[in-house]
């Protein structure tokens, strides 16, 4: 019998399309195997020398938009949390304390984009260690094996050359958004399609002018 594929979901709940993307995710995971990693988001970005979305004023404005858009088109509830971005490690860490499942990824994302709790408050990740079975919340938080994991999925994301949040990972292939989710999944059923000639010749497309970076 073959072994079923196996993906890996890298994500932070920072991000409202990795909220938006869960379900889908959820699902998948009932036919493939899938490997939940969580990340810190504002480590990519300092990876890359990238500016977040929420740190361009008119992106922020859309980005928020088009999020809660994109729920009523996928008729899922989403409230935003008081503030945002908010400083997701406390909620990162809780997840891997949990077993870094998608049932813990669910709780959280719920939480922050669903219900629109701070998740960055003690007592709402006290809470929501309540919910995951996570006893004694600032000692798992605080413990260094949970803290070095989330190094190491942040490092090996940024290694991989993932940029943003949420990807999902296929072999050698990176599908970036919750938009480009419906790519990933039709690589996963037509692999084959993805390697003719024009595809490939995206690979090794030469740039044309380099845009020059104020220091």
């Amino acid at each position: 019998m073959q072994e079923p594929a196996k993906v890996i979901w890298v994500y932070d709940v920072i991000s409202p399309f990795a909220y938006l993307s869960f379900p889908r995710i959820s699902r998948l995971s009932l036919d493939v195997t899938v490997e939940p990693k969580p990340v810190l988001f504002a480590a990519l970005l300092d990876h890359f020398g990238q500016l977040g979305p929420a740190e361009i004023a008119p992106k922020r404005r859309f980005t928020y938009r088009f999020a809660l858009w994109r729920a009523r088109q996928l008729g899922l509830p989403m409230r935003f949390p008081p503030a945002h971005p908010f400083n997701p490690l406390a909620a990162l860490r809780l997840i891997i304390a949990a077993g870094n499942d998608l049932r813990a990824a669910g709780i959280v994302l719920d939480a922050v984009f669903r219900d629109g709790r701070d998740v960055s408050a003690p007592g709402v990740i006290a809470d929501l260690a309540r919910e995951l079975a996570v006893h004694d919340p600032p000692a798992a938080l605080g413990d260094p094996a949970v803290k070095q994991r989330l190094r190491e999925n942040t490092d090996w994301a940024s290694a991989r050359g993932i940029f943003g949040v949420p990807t999902l990972v296929i072999g050698e292939e990176m599908f970036w958004g919750q938009d480009g989710l419906d790519m990933g999944l039709d690589y996963l059923a037509h692999p084959e399609a993805f390697a003719d000639p024009m595809m490939r010749s995206a690979d090794t497309l030469p740039m044309g002018v380099s845009r020059k970076r104020t220091p």
